[in-house]
């Protein structure tokens, strides 16, 4: 209940508001550029964000010597799977609107952020992201690898089946209990009878950019803050929005596989590639 306190709270402040406007519109700001498109000062707009990542709306990316605010989704979508649901939805039609705004298709940018935070520790965070074991049950997939820099991460599409190395998936960064980083597959056999793809929509869709997903663990008390990362996209393309809708289930279902040890169906339509 204080996380939906703190979201609220949040979105009360009309300036705040205007942040994630701001953001929707164009997402991956730095604060310079956030103060130079609102009549805020830099100190006003610093206190704001500081609130919004403490709600945990807003996520940040350090790319360089900058740090990039990017608008987080998970808890919108905790609070109306969990809190909402039970209520008149008509009579928060507002903060439906705002879901919807955050997750519109439209935003200039095409990298996905997500920070949720997990009851458990850095090391079975670990683990739950590096062995198939646990991969399998909260996204349908094994995965497999050294986890050194340069090694392949290989892919089991069911239970029982070979694992496979496809050879454009290969870990970038390995940090264990703090970070991991490996380029994204490109789409496969699988993903085209998933989708009812002919023959020319799957060659023509195998020509995209790889991407890279990067995972970053840290711990705050007694909880661990998970930030995913899905970048390096060629601007918007049908993997871009394949882990915009496929990520966030995934996610929800790897706290909740850590969290209760229960899982719960996949939108297989909607899953990332890999």
């Amino acid at each position: 209940m204080r996380e939906a306190d703190a979201v609220f709270k949040a979105l009360a402040d009309p300036s705040r508001r205007q942040l994630l406007d701001a953001l929707n519109a164009r997402n991956g700001q730095s604060l310079w550029e956030l103060c130079a498109d609102l009549d805020m000062t830099r100190q006003a707009v610093t206190k704001h964000l500081d609130v919004l990542a403490e709600a945990g709306l807003v996520a940040t990316v350090r790319r360089g010597r900058e740090k990039l605010h990017y608008l987080n989704v998970a808890p919108i979508n905790a609070i109306a799977e969990r809190w909402i649901g039970r209520y008149n939805r008509q009579r928060v039609s507002a903060l439906a609107n705002l879901k919807q705004a955050l997750e519109d298709k439209s935003m200039s940018t095409f990298d996905f952020v997500y920070v949720t935070y997990v009851r458990t520790t850095p090391e079975q965070l670990w683990r739950a992201l590096t062995e198939s074991e646990f991969t399998r049950q909260y996204w349908g997939v094994g995965v497999r690898s050294e986890w050194t820099v340069g090694s392949p991460v290989l892919v089991q599409w069911a239970a029982g089946e070979e694992f496979h190395d496809h050879g454009d998936m290969k870990v970038l960064e390995s940090e264990p209990y703090r970070r991991l980083s490996y380029r994204w597959g490109n789409y496969r056999w699988q993903n085209a009878e998933l989708f009812g793809w002919t023959e020319e929509t799957f060659a023509e869709l195998r020509k995209e950019k790889i991407s890279k997903i990067t995972f970053e663990i840290e711990p705050v008390g007694s909880v661990v803050k998970l930030t995913v990362t899905h970048d390096d996209f060629d601007g918007r393309t049908q993997m871009s929005e394949s882990v915009r809708q496929g990520w966030p289930p995934i996610l929800a279902n790897l706290k909740t596989l850590l969290e209760t040890g229960e899982t719960f169906p996949l939108p297989r339509a909607t899953a990332p590639a890999g």
